[in-house]
């Protein structure tokens, strides 16, 4: 990889850790140390999620009018000030404050970083290097990999129970964020200057059209629900799961070795799933492969649920986390063809707030249909991704590309 691709890799990885470092334990300290009931418990946390996904489009469209550099520095600083107030938040309304400011940064930081790492990737396709698809799931690894050792870290510090031990939870979260807002104030690239025109005040109009050159694309419309029925899915690891294993052996003490068991799998399976799958099959081709992994994984848990729950279980998480590891590279490599380079920002956000409108809304009724005994949940389940394959846009061919937008940078390392 290029000096760029792993600052990029190791970033993820480390927003993964500051984020798993204390989110997991949220719900619990709102109850627990604080009071709160549970309908505000929801509340926060489903504020929190809006105001990290819902607002991703937000994060894009400044990344391409800006350059990443600024957002995501901005991001780092809102994570941190984010977690620091969370450490100290007393009330509903400053909990709320705190949340908020933590799920906001990452709309800011998150769709910077895809974008970037999706911009540096396809660079490197293009000067004769390896896949694009090869640097994304790399990109993939490193952040499950957070994922993996940032709950790790949080109960760690959580030893013990009560209000301190989340404090110094939040605290070690905001010092990771201080750690890669330093990196990345130092390494990340400058962008190259703005054009003449934009600089003239024709940046309004090349937003404007920018926003309907994205939104208006029918292909990439298509994609995005394609991935809302991934994302979907993906979801039913803390939706569906839990209640399955809560059925079959009455409690889920074996969720958290699942959640291991999945991080474990993209960390080491990435790379060679990534060869073996995108030396053979196209993108769109990789993308239906991973939808049709995902519908097989809720297929096989309602045939192997009568047997034995705790298997089933593991079917479900590793058949999904299969799908995942060709679902997510291959959309992010997609995204430049469909968006262009200059709009690659505002077309990851959009995705992502896209797909995350389209989750929500499904949340209450997969909710009740879980509610239900039996196997056809799950088998109504496994038809979500069958009808996202059906929508993934075919491969445009000989499609002329944008240029990448130059850049200038202050050190040798990226030059």
């Amino acid at each position: 990889m290029t000096p760029l691709a792993r600052l990029l890799v190791a970033s993820q990885f480390a927003f993964n850790i500051g984020f798993f470092a204390v989110l997991p334990y949220l719900a619990d300290h709102l109850g627990g140390a604080l009071g709160l009931g549970g309908a505000m418990v929801g509340f926060v946390l489903g504020l929190r999620t809006f105001s990290q996904q819902g607002l991703f489009v937000v994060g894009g469209a400044l990344t391409d009018h800006y350059g990443p550099r600024p957002v995501v520095l901005v991001g780092c600083a809102l994570r941190v000030a984010g977690f620091v107030w969370l450490a100290f938040a007393a009330s509903p309304w400053s909990v709320i404050g705190a949340v908020v400011t933590v799920g906001f940064a990452a709309a800011l930081f998150s769709p910077a970083v895809e974008s970037e790492v999706a911009r540096e990737a396809l660079r490197v396709e293009q000067a004769g290097g390896h896949r694009r698809t090869r640097t994304l799931a790399r990109f993939s690894a490193g952040g499950q990999a957070g994922a993996l050792l940032g709950p790790v870290l949080g109960s760690l510090l959580l030893y013990g129970g009560g209000a301190g031990h989340f404090r110094t939870s939040c605290l070690a979260g905001a010092g990771v964020f201080l750690l890669v807002l330093a990196a990345h104030a130092r390494l990340l690239p400058h962008t190259a200057e703005r054009t003449a025109s934009t600089e003239q005040g024709g940046a309004a109009t090349e937003q404007d059209g920018a926003w309907r050159t994205v939104l208006g694309d029918r292909r990439f419309l298509l994609l995005a629900l394609a991935y809302s029925t991934y994302l979907l899915a993906y979801n039913q690891l803390y939706l569906a799961l839990p209640a399955e294993l809560d059925r079959a052996t009455g409690s889920q003490a074996a969720l958290g070795w699942l959640f291991a068991l999945s991080s474990a799998v993209v960390v080491a399976g990435s790379a060679p799933v990534e060869r073996l799958a995108a030396g053979r099959l196209g993108r769109p081709a990789m993308i239906r492969a991973g939808l049709l992994l995902i519908s097989l994984a809720f297929a096989a848990t309602a045939a192997l649920r009568a047997l034995d729950g705790l298997w089933a279980a593991a079917s479900f998480t590793l058949l999904l986390t299969l799908g995942q590891m060709l679902v997510l590279p291959a959309t992010r490599a997609l995204l430049p063809d469909l968006a262009g380079e200059r709009r690659l920002g505002l077309a990851t956000g959009a995705l992502s707030s896209l797909s995350g409108v389209v989750v929500l809304a499904a949340g209450a009724p997969v909710g009740a249909l879980l509610e239900h005994d039996g196997p056809a949940p799950w088998l109504l389940l496994a038809v979500v991704p069958l009808l996202g394959l059906v929508l993934v846009p075919a491969q445009r061919q000989a499609t002329p590309r944008e240029p990448c937008p130059p850049r200038t940078t202050r050190r040798r390392l990226f030059q």
